[in-house]
């Protein structure tokens, strides 16, 4: 009985302090994702072969039952512990990441993820990124350091570090990703704009060295080639046949389950899930999840406004930025804006990785953004 009422208590002082629009809309997100997974990779499917298999769907629903538990866990404990919990957890995801080109799986020249027989496979860099974040922004609001070149140093090494190991898988849309989240971290805590200038310059250098120079990085180098020039390479199938499903599906799609492009392209329900929605449902479907994302970035930077401890405002800044850049990778990519990078659409993208990853990040989220107890 005594167990029963301190849950229930828990559960009343979360739910009393967290910010309930945000919350709304993650779990929204949710659950237009979990739709999506339903009627277009399962549902229609299922009935059009006279099969019974749901799997994706019964997947991706575990996926999010789990990600709700870490994101109630990480909203609910104190701000104190979320930081040194994250930091401890930061240590181990990043002796994750090391293990991936020792034991991690190749799939189409890419060591991404790792399969251990104590746990589901997985993305080390998805556990990375969300606290990546926190340690970033501890680094830049810290008062053990004074000297403020000091801590974008440590910061940088830090980045650095992590974005070495995604060379080596290699995944260079996680790496600019990565560096991407930096450069808004320290460009919010007050770099000079042409030191942080000359800084991105010589990234975007180094990036097309290794990619033109490295022969390891030649799968890379031939994607963007033919992203230049479209009748130079048969690397742009993926593209051209998302880009062609937007078009096909015009404003209001061709219907629940007509679409074809997740039967003719690979994978089409993580890094092309955009263009699966848009063939079924229309480009008015893709208007509205955007505008929920912009509604979601919105309402956590007003609150990052009215936030008067440092630490809290990089952390916001820094994950909704990364949602942010995340979501644009992934539609520039569907709209041939950008050349393929395999990056998935947070909360909508089938994965357990990506799910659980955007969890992490949602729970963080709503424990700076509860309100404050006196």
């Amino acid at each position: 009985m005594e167990f029963k009422k301190s849950i229930f208590n828990l559960y009343y002082e979360w739910w009393k302090n967290v910010d309930r629009f945000i919350l709304s809309l993650i779990i929204l997100l949710f659950l237009i994702g979990l739709f999506f997974s339903l009627v277009s990779t399962s549902l229609i499917a299922s009935d059009k072969l006279d099969t019974n298999d749901y799997s994706f769907f019964f997947k991706h629903l575990i996926f999010i039952s789990l990600g709700t538990i870490v994101i109630f866990f990480l909203s609910s404990i104190s701000q104190d512990k979320l930081l040194k919990l994250s930091l401890i957890i930061f240590l181990f995801s990043i002796i994750f990441l090391i293990m991936v080109p020792f034991i991690g799986i190749e799939v189409k020249g890419s060591k991404r993820w790792i399969d251990l027989n104590f746990l589901p496979r997985f993305q080390p860099i998805e556990l990375v990124k969300p606290f990546l974040i926190i340690c970033i922004s501890l680094i830049l609001c810290s008062q053990k350091y004074t000297n403020i070149f000091f801590k974008y140093t440590l910061s940088f090494l830090v980045t650095l570090a992590v974005a070495s190991l995604l060379v080596m898988q290699p995944d260079i849309g996680q790496t600019l990703l990565v560096f991407l989240s930096w450069s808004i971290l320290i460009f919010v805590s007050g770099i000079n704009i042409i030191f942080l200038t000359i800084l991105f310059l010589t990234l975007i250098s180094s990036f097309f060295f290794l990619i033109f120079f490295i022969g390891k990085f030649q799968y890379i180098k031939n994607r963007i080639l033919s992203f230049l020039d479209p009748g130079s390479g048969t690397y742009n199938f993926q593209s051209d046949k998302a880009i062609e499903s937007i078009i096909s599906g015009g404003y209001f799609g061709k219907g629940v389950g007509e679409g074809t492009l997740k039967n003719t392209v690979p994978e089409a329900h993580t890094d092309y899930i955009i263009s699966v929605i848009s063939e079924e449902f229309g480009v008015i479907a893709i208007i509205l999840i955007l505008f929920l994302f912009l509604v979601l970035i919105y309402s956590i930077f007003k609150r990052v406004y009215y936030e008067n401890e440092e630490k809290v405002k990089l952390i916001l800044v820094g994950s909704s930025s990364l949602i942010m850049f995340q979501v644009m990778i992934h539609i520039g990519v569907n709209i041939r804006l950008f050349p393929t990078t395999g990056m998935t659409l947070p909360f909508i993208s089938y994965g357990g990785s990506s799910i659980i990853s955007i969890s992490i990040l949602s729970g963080i989220i709503l424990n700076l953004t509860k309100r404050k107890i006196d």
